[in-house]
Order: structure tokens, then sequence, then C-alpha cells
């Protein structure tokens, strides 16, 4: 296992004393055409959007890694834009990450939260899916690439009916997994095989918002609850007519779900 180099973009900017959200990835999505939308919502917000190995900006892997090991790369940028001025000390720091990106919201609860406010985890669980399912694709992605699963993704990470109603952002993120490196998208499938906090959850001790799609088959509304029920500053909500990608899905209600939750951790913590 190592740990992986990721990159990030600032999809919006609000001043330098504003709280900054790190936003995460959907496995198969890059953060800019997952979060651009939810990112203007966020006005109060400066939004940094990073993405997964072989995706968007970030380069491919080339070893596994672990969803721990992704949790430390973004523990990782946080300290390097700190260190470099890009975060002033003052500026409270947040996290928000969809699916992949909720599972390693999750262990940055776990392994660092003091580089955290609060956390939010969306469409995502403590455990998702099964180890055999992801070994398949795993291998499946591997031998024929991303466009093998395009199809089954696009079922799975939309409503139905927003292909139709928004035809450019969906094409946007389908466009994003076909892009996305073959073998760093196994890598992905095969740390999420290995990944369970579920008996974990007790320890993760920050603020933490877990938000479900209420047509997401993929982590149905129950993911979020239990995620709600077992931290012990948990909150959970749903957000009805939409599926897997919250913040394309839905940007506006996804981003005043946020700003809600986030906006009342920053006044417990002053």
């Amino acid at each position: 296992m190592s740990q992986p180099i990721l990159k990030a973009s600032v999809l919006s900017s609000a001043g330098p004393f504003a709280p900054v959200l790190i936003a995460g990835p959907s496995l198969g999505t890059s953060a800019a055409a997952l979060w651009s939308a939810a990112a203007t919502a966020l006005e109060q917000f400066t939004v940094i959007a990073w993405d997964l190995p072989g995706h968007g900006l970030s380069p491919a892997a080339t070893e596994p890694f672990s969803v721990a090991d992704l949790s430390d790369s973004v523990a990782a940028l946080v300290a390097g834009a700190r260190a470099g001025g890009d975060i002033a000390d003052r500026q409270s720091v947040y996290y928000a990450g969809v699916s992949l990106g909720g599972a390693v919201g999750l262990q940055l609860g776990l392994d660092h939260a003091a580089s955290f406010e609060g956390v939010a985890v969306l469409c995502s669980g403590a455990k998702i899916g099964d180890a055999d399912g992801w070994a398949g694709r795993a291998e499946t992605v591997r031998n024929q690439g991303t466009p093998a699963v395009l199809t089954g993704s696009a079922e799975r990470w939309f409503a139905p009916g927003f292909i139709d109603r928004e035809p450019a952002v969906s094409a946007a993120l389908l466009h994003s997994l076909q892009d996305a490196d073959r073998f760093s998208y196994a890598f992905c499938c095969e740390a999420l095989a290995e990944f369970d906090v579920s008996d974990r959850l007790g320890d993760i001790t920050l603020p933490l918002l877990a938000l479900a799609g209420g047509q997401d088959a993929v982590t149905p509304p129950s993911f979020a609850q239990f995620l709600a029920e077992r931290t012990p500053n948990g909150a959970g909500a749903v957000v009805d007519d939409a599926a897997h990608l919250l913040p394309a899905e839905k940007p506006a209600e996804t981003a005043e779900l946020l700003r809600r939750f986030f906006g009342a951790a920053y006044q417990e913590g002053l």
C-alpha cells in the first residue's frame, strides 16, 4: 500500500477569512464535474475539490492504496495548504465527500479529526457493497477500461429523468468516468472492498452530517441513518428525487444542508 498523490482545484473563493470546504469525489467522477454547481451555491465558503488517483487532475496510481491512505493524502493536502498560506490559521476547514469520497470523510474523522471542524458524508456508508462485487468490477475495468461500466454507472448515479433534464451535467460526469485511468479505478474498487468502519463509528466525535438520495440504490437512506445514529454528534437527512450524486443532482439543496449544518457546527465551536 502507498499514499497516493492527489491534486486539488479551487472551485469557488469567498475571501481570505471564509470557511473552507474540502470536497471529495465519487468513484469515476472528477471533483469539478461533481461539485461545481454546489460550490457556486455555497457562496459563504471557499470550496477546494480533490480528485481520486487517475481521475480529473490527479495522476494515475501505480500501486494499490487503501481508504486510509486516501485520507492521509487529503489531510496532507490541507496541511500543505495551511503551510503555504492558501488556508489561513483563522479559517475553519470542513469536509464533504460523496460515496468513496464520503468513506474518506469517515476515515478523516477517525484519523485526522484535528484538521477539520466537521464532516459531511454524502451517499456513502460505513461499508459500501461487498468485496466480491468490488473485485469483479475491478477486474472488468482493469481488462476492458471504464467504458465497460458506463451504462451501469449511469443507472446507479442518476434518478430517473435527470439525464434528460440535465444533459450537460450528466454528460460531463459520464465523460469523467470514461476518461478515468482504468488501473487507478480498479485500485479504488479494491480499496472499497476492504473498507468497513462499522464498528468504529462511535470514535468519530466531530459533528457529522450524513446525507442520502431518496432514490439511491447503492447507499440508500438507511445507510445515512445508520451513520447518524452511530456517531456521537451525527445528524442525517434525505434529499428526495435524487440518487447517488447529490451535489450534481440537487446542488442548491445540498448546499443549503451543508451551509446549515456547518454553520451550526461553527457557532458551537465559538
